[in-house]
Formats: structure tokens, C-alpha cells, sequence
């Protein structure tokens, strides 16, 4: 996997994320609604992650995004905290050490922006996920966090950077 590269979103990015991460979804049979998949702000991640204290990582390979993991300043969240947003990988992709090192950079970007803190929500049927989160030191919550809008999700974590 020598010839990855991590870089930030870009425009022309847009179409091929919003499509890969519909596909994952429903690779999963992961509801679609409340969820990522029907949010309108999907179809331009690059607009969504200009906000201030944002950034999205995204793997590159042969001139295509084929990944992304992000740190977003989700409203509602306690001070110091962001969430860890939009990771996803198609599975020709998975188990190759992309999407630990996606979520490497966007927690190293959290805490060069100054959080303390990362929450995350995420879906019974992204479970290989949810492993990695646990490994990664994440703990489970008993209730949401924030305002994310992803009234779908039933899974909320977080962690100390």
C-alpha cells in the first residue's frame, strides 16, 4: 500500500465520497435513514469540512479517494470535545492499515486544533468498526451526545486524546 496517499477533501472529491460511503451502507444494510446516507450534507463534504476546526482525511490511490475519516466541532458537544466523523472505507479497501491510519491523523489533527475530547456515533452493522474504536480506546456511552442530526444511530463513544 505504498502508493497511498493522505491528504486533505478536495471539490473534486464530493461526487466519489458521497457515493462510496452510500455504498458501504448498503454493502451493510445499514438504515439509511437518520443516518449519514439520506444527510444532505453528504453530497459536498468538501463545503461541510470548511468550517473552522474541521478537517477531513482522505486516502488517495491512483488519482481516486478510496477512504476518509474526519474531526468535525458537532454542535451541542461539551467544550473541548469534536467528533470523529464520515469514516469510511469500501471494503477492497479494509484491512490494509488505511483506516487506522485515517483515524491516526484525524485524532492527531483534533488534538494539534485543541480538543480534549472525541465522541463518535456509529451502527450495530459497522461492528469491525466498533472493534477498532474499542481498540483505539474508545468507551461506550448509554445515551447521545451533541446535535449530529443522526437520530438513526444507536451506538455513541468516546475518548481522551
Amino acid at each position: 500500500m505504498d502508493n497511498i496517499i493522505y491528504r486533505q477533501i478536495k471539490p473534486e472529491d464530493n461526487v466519489h465520497l458521497a457515493s462510496m460511503i452510500r455504498g458501504v451502507f448498503e454493502e451493510h444494510d445499514a438504515p439509511k435513514i437518520g443516518t449519514v446516507y439520506s444527510d444532505p450534507t453528504t453530497d459536498d463534504l468538501y463545503s461541510l469540512f470548511s468550517v473552522a476546526n474541521s478537517i477531513l482525511w482522505v486516502a488517495e490511490m491512483d488519482n481516486k479517494a478510496i477512504g476518509c475519516c474526519g474531526i468535525y466541532p458537532t454542535e451541542g458537544l461539551p467544550v473541548g470535545y469534536a467528533e470523529l466523523v464520515k469514516f469510511y472505507l469500501p471494503a477492497s479497501a479494509r484491512g490494509k492499515g488505511i483506516g487506522k491510519k485515517l483515524m491516526d491523523l484525524s485524532l492527531e489533527s483534533a488534538a494539534d486544533m485543541g480538543y480534549t475530547d472525541i465522541y463518535l456515533e456509529s451502527i450495530p452493522q459497522y461492528q469491525t468498526a466498533v472493534g477498532m474504536y474499542e481498540r483505539m480506546g474508545f468507551e461506550s456511552l448509554d445515551a447521545p451526545m451533541g446535535n449530529s442530526g443522526h437520530g438513526g444511530c444507536n451506538l455513541w463513544m468516546k475518548r481522551k486524546l
